[in-house]
């Protein structure tokens, strides 16, 4: 097919069609496993007295829950990419409905039972050992049964002997849902999520403001965040902490803007976003990159260095002083794991054995590998990824540092990937759409069950080979691809939007107010 047959209108309002049809498919999908109640993707709890969370209890089989919802994930990405492609050939579809579908989404998925994961009932546990009087970074989910404490007896086995390793804002988050969802583990987790989707909501809002000025840009930044299936399903249906950091970090980010001569950001925009930004790793401490891109782009002015630094500083020094040493500690604990998904376990898995959610054996040096690899790709990547964003120059060099440590990091979850993706709403179009987009899709269906093993023998598996093969697989060939585009240059931007020589404007002190 042809360029002029690809840019045709009835090819163009065929991708639109489909990335309308494929999305709301994939939603209508996860939002019925959801009302369905308990499966292997929705954990089981007990029903608040007449207020939210609710579900029906449907008792769905595990083969048909697991591999909907696989379908699901596949019809999301398929979508997301159909409504990319359409919006890169020229169709301007209107921002409204958009808007009122995301919302529409968010709303449903808050106020139903969390699905995919037990991390939320985590949160809750962890939320309620605060109530009492204790800490989760001392004490963990059994320690804390051993106590008398009811709530914990729920703990998912997969965190009964863990300590949190969140920030002591995530932490204060779990704690006041803790206090207004009582003895309940589903009124907990309700109120977790609502406040999951309300940053949800405002990533949404900020990018629509943010993008208000390019059609296709706001476009892009709607699909790949407001009405994309996977995000709204590892977000704001399972409640994960990261739609939390995602919005501080957003935000902080987006304050450190400027185009010189003519405008020059002002002191309290850079104090804001140091303390936006600090939020952000006090929730999750990878996201402590940002603040690393915040400094570069204004690397040039020692008065605004110094003032994000002092934001930053001003609101994770406190919070970790008031959490106290043990939540500095367990910020070291999870350098030795990895994930059964992990890219690099395609070369080591065959000569070791593995496990539903986790490897029984790891090379004695894959940390130390995986530092490497992180450290060069991040090198890489900073300073090859094109700066196309000159408005706001923390994007890119943020992004680039996100991009070495989601795809080589050998812990990972596909909601971490909310790290990525926020940033790369406001970067032009290039081929770390496609990357993301299908590194997303494979590592959502690995987990869209809530770590829960299947009863069926052949379910578990077809699971098991899609977790420990076809995913590692992905996860290798998109971390590759995104070496060679650094190392070639070859990101794909259009011609109208790349910006390689444009670097982060030099900044002048005395400019500053």
């Amino acid at each position: 097919m042809s360029d002029r047959d690809l840019r045709a209108p009835g090819v163009t309002r065929g991708l639109v069609w489909t990335a309308a049809a494929c999305i709301t498919v994939s939603l209508l999908v996860m939002i019925g496993i959801a009302v369905a109640g308990p499966s292997i993707s929705v954990p089981e709890m007990a029903h608040t007295s007449g207020g939210p969370p609710w579900w029906a209890s449907l008792g769905l089989p595990d083969d048909f829950v697991l591999f909907t919802l696989w379908a699901a994930a596949i019809l999301a990405a398929v979508g997301v990419g159909a409504g990319l492609l359409a919006v890169a050939r020229g169709a301007r579809p209107p921002v409204k409905p958009l808007l009122a579908a995301s919302f529409i989404a968010i709303a449903v998925f808050t106020v139903l039972a969390p699905a995919g994961t037990t991390d939320t009932q985590s949160y809750a546990i962890d939320g309620n050992m605060v109530v009492l009087g204790h800490s989760p970074y001392v004490d963990t989910p059994l320690q804390m049964v051993a106590l008398g404490d009811k709530l914990a007896i729920n703990s998912p086995g997969t965190w009964a002997h863990s300590l949190s390793d969140y920030g002591p804002v995530a932490t204060a988050e779990e704690w006041v849902s803790a206090e207004l969802g009582g003895a309940s583990m589903a009124a907990i987790t309700f109120w977790l999520k609502l406040w999951v989707a309300i940053a949800f909501g405002a990533v949404v809002l900020m990018l629509d403001r943010l993008c208000r000025g390019d059609p296709a840009m706001r476009l892009r930044a709607h699909l790949l965040w407001s009405v994309n299936p996977l995000l709204l399903w590892e977000i704001v249906a399972s409640g994960h902490i990261d739609g939390l950091a995602a919005a501080f970090g957003l935000a902080g980010v987006a304050l450190l803007w400027f185009r010189p001569p003519d405008i020059s950001p002002v002191l309290w925009r850079c104090l804001a976003a140091g303390a936006l930004l600090g939020a952000a790793a006090a929730v999750k401490s990878p996201f402590a990159l940002f603040g690393v891109g915040a400094l570069w782009a204004v690397r040039r002015s020692p008065a605004a260095i110094g003032t994000v630094i002092a934001g930053w500083v001003a609101v994770v020094v406190p919070s970790y002083v008031i959490a106290g040493g043990p939540a500095v500690r367990v910020l070291f604990q999870r350098g030795n794991q990895v994930t059964w998904d992990n890219l690099y376990q395609v070369f080591y898995r065959p000569f070791g054995a593995a496990g539903p959610f986790g490897v029984t054996w790891t090379p004695t040096h894959l940390t130390t590998i995986a530092i490497a690899c992180c450290v060069i790709v991040a090198l890489l990547a900073f300073f090859r990824l094109p700066d196309a964003v000159p408005g706001r120059p923390a994007v890119t060099p943020a992004l680039a540092l996100s991009l070495a440590w989601i795809f080589f990091w050998p812990f990972q979850r596909p909601w971490y990937d909310v790290m990525v993706i926020v940033l790369l709403a406001l970067y032009p179009r290039s081929r770390l759409d496609w990357l993301v987009l299908v590194r997303l899709c494979f590592g959502a269906i690995t987990y869209m069950e809530s770590a829960i093993v299947p009863h069926s023998e052949w379910v578990e598996q077809v699971q098991l080979f899609q977790g420990e093969w076809i995913t590692p697989t992905v996860r290798l060939l998109t971390a590759a691809a995104l070496v060679w585009m650094c190392l070639t240059g070859r990101w794909g931007l259009a011609p109208t939007e790349a910006r390689a020589d444009v670097r982060p404007p030099v900044l002048q002190p005395q400019t500053w107010t």
